[in-house]
């Protein structure tokens, strides 16, 4: 019973960290990542379509600096960038051929506080969803408590499981947090 309810906790807890994670990989940093635009919708075949540029395209960093685009159907090349231009990222799509190419300005300083704000408002939802597991779980720990189907020892020595969970992941959150401020801070 016990091993169900943190297992549970510890899916939900990770998954909770995966997200918060993918939500701080679309800040940009004024580094070139494929994850600025694969999540972008476009529409797609004359707008019967939506997809995300990772379902269009290969998306690939030349450098430190530049985003590569490569369609896998060259004809939907002019209805990407349209894309990417009216997403408001900030980005600029050139045409190359066959190919999408993007080179990454750098960020002043204002945007770089402005990033660092809004990445710390990411990470303290991702620990709020953690807490708020870390709560579920214990209520159903004192419900099987109080329903005699777990003894108080194995309640307490659950709660403390989950709680040192609860604190590595959190942990774990904060040092992404951390690496993301430091990268957002490199001119």
């Amino acid at each position: 019973m016990t091993d169900d309810i943190i297992n549970s906790a510890h899916d939900r807890m990770k998954k909770a960290f995966e997200v918060t994670m993918q939500d701080l990989s679309s800040i940009r940093s004024g580094r070139a990542t494929p994850a600025l635009v694969e999540n972008i919708s476009i529409r797609a075949y004359g707008g019967s379509q939506t997809l995300r540029v990772m379902e269009m395209a290969t998306i690939t960093t030349m450098d430190a600096k530049t985003l590569v685009i490569a369609p896998f159907d060259p004809s939907t090349i002019e209805e990407i960038e349209k894309g990417i231009h009216e997403a408001n990222t900030g980005l600029t799509p050139v045409i190359d051929r066959e190919m999408i190419r993007i080179s990454i300005p750098p960020l002043s300083e204002e945007r770089r506080r402005e990033y660092i704000k809004l990445s710390r408002t990411k990470l303290e939802g991702g620990r709020i969803m953690i807490r708020q597991i870390r709560h579920e779980a214990m209520k159903h720990l004192r419900i099987a408590a109080a329903e005699k189907t777990i003894s108080e020892d194995e309640e307490k020595r659950s709660e403390k499981r989950i709680q040192a969970m609860t604190d590595e992941t959190i942990a774990e959150l904060d040092a992404s947090g951390q690496k993301k401020e430091a990268e957002l801070l490199q001119v």
